[in-house]
């Protein structure tokens, strides 16, 4: 394929990008949005795989297959397991990125070395491009890894923070280091001991990737996944130009700013800063009140439940991970189905940061053909929550907990939340008394209007649908 024609496949793909991104705003065009992410990429192998200079088309086969193998599997995890997926997806990256980067230098080493005579490979451009690569690249790659296990919940990765003294103070210390150590490179690359001294920049970026993720806790994780996603994509950026590859260049700039666009987002949603995320310790374990020093949990029925339900005019339905986990959503469409039957208007109170990724509940619930008109972003529902007459809480815990506003000694104040406390009625479906993923236990459990429904979100709304449609007493 001639230059002209790849670049003229090149300018496609990037076009498709970009519609990808614009169609994934809103559900009704997100399937046509991924088919056009799919498809830019497929447009992008293809036209680079066609260059005259690609001859090992074995290895590349071979590379191809590699990636089909692991990525099918990857393509069929349940809802619950795409946030750590999605992690999986940028340590991948990352490390695509790491690799290809020293690859280049040692390349490019090896040229200068044989031919010092001729124009050298490693000028100061092509090193600063290469050294930031390998630092994001890698540092993507182990933090990520690491966050993939935090929300996998592995026996050996603790969940809470991880602190220690100096801990901001090492972190920083070491990526200061490896910068240092990178600037020398960009100056003198052909050195002698810089062969040797590359691959303490990879050490350090390895290093630094895990110490970024150990301190921060599981309730930060969806800002934590969006941010290396924005790093991923700065190293995708910087592969094209060591590449000089336009197409990378694009796809990693839209990915990059996407990502950081969406941790703007996420940490307004929270009402927090980045240096607050990245060096907070938020979600360390609080020590657990007693149940008497705040209230005390008050159990109800489903029977009792239902018959509220069918009394209401408005029921608002806030989703959390806890809907996820039970894989409930199919049951819920099902208790949406028969509340709408008795002309009860029903609405999906969706939290920016509910479930662990960005945009969770909103999958989840699609899943179930929930219509998307019934879907209300926070700020769009709270106005209404005065008038609701039963919030149905669903697993969710710290976006609906009232100490956000009230608590000014809590590690969530001044966090934004879903008004579930100014219904009339709450009935609220929870597995067991545990604190949510931040660690601190939830006032609204314990308020007056509130009633508690223990056990799997599956099995109580399911229980909720044969009372509304009358099976329960049937024989």
């Amino acid at each position: 394929m001639s230059a002209s024609f790849v670049q003229l496949f090149y300018l496609v793909a990037t076009a498709l990008f970009v519609f990808s991104l614009h169609w994934m705003n809103d559900p009704k065009t997100a399937r046509r949005g991924v088919i056009a992410g799919a498809t830019a990429m497929g447009l992008g192998m293809a036209a680079t795989w066609a260059q005259p200079f690609v001859n090992n088309h074995g290895w590349m086969i071979l590379a191809v297959l590699a990636g089909v193998g692991v990525g099918w599997p990857l393509s069929r995890v349940p809802l619950t397991a795409v946030p750590q997926r999605t992690a999986l997806s940028h340590a991948f990256g990352g490390l695509a990125a790491g690799l290809v980067g020293t690859a280049k230098y040692y390349s490019w080493l090896q040229h200068d070395l044989a031919f010092p005579d001729e124009p050298a490979e490693l000028v100061p451009f092509r090193m600063v491009a290469i050294i930031a690569e390998v630092i994001l690249g890698f540092l993507t790659f182990t933090g990520s890894l690491l966050a993939a296990g935090k929300l996998q919940e592995v026996k050996w990765i603790p969940q809470r923070p991880v602190t220690y003294p100096l801990q901001n103070v090492i972190n920083i210390g070491l990526l200061v280091v490896a910068v240092g150590i990178g600037v020398w490179l960009v100056f003198e690359p052909s050195s002698a001991i810089a062969p040797m001294i590359f691959p303490v920049v990879i050490v350090l970026a390895l290093l630094f990737g895990v110490l970024l993720i150990i301190p921060i806790g599981g309730a930060d994780m969806p800002t934590v996944i969006a941010i290396l996603n924005a790093y991923a994509g700065l190293a995708a950026v910087a592969m094209g130009f060591v590449l000089d590859n336009k197409l990378l260049i694009t796809a990693g700039a839209l990915d990059g700013s996407s990502g950081l666009i969406l941790s703007i987002i996420m940490c307004r949603a929270m009402n927090r800063s980045f240096m607050n995320v990245l060096f907070g310790a938020f979600g360390s374990v609080a020590p657990p009140k007693a149940e008497g020093e705040q209230g005390e949990y008050k159990p109800d029925t489903v029977e009792s439940a239902a018959q509220i339900m069918e009394q209401a005019d408005l029921v608002v339905i806030v989703p959390g991970y806890g809907l996820a986990v039970a894989q409930a959503q199919h049951k819920v469409r099902e208790l949406y189905d028969q509340l709408i039957k008795r002309g009860i208007t029903v609405k999906f109170a969706i939290h920016p940061v509910a479930g662990r990724m960005p945009g969770h509940m909103n999958v989840l619930l699609a899943e179930a053909d929930i219509p998307y008109t019934d879907l209300a972003e926070m700020d769009d529902i709270n106005g209404e929550m005065p008038q609701c007459d039963v919030a149905l809480v669903v697993g969710a815990n710290d976006v609906v907990n009232p100490a956000a506003r009230s608590d000014e000694s809590s590690p969530i104040y001044g966090m934004p939340i879903i008004d579930a406390d100014k219904a009339r009625t709450v009935f609220a479906i929870k597995r067991s008394k545990n604190p949510g993923f931040a660690g601190i236990d939830n006032a609204l459990y314990f308020g007056d209007q509130t009633w508690m429904l223990f056990g799997d979100a599956k099995n109580v709304i399911g229980e909720l649908v044969k009372e509304l449609s009358g099976e329960s007493g049937m024989h």
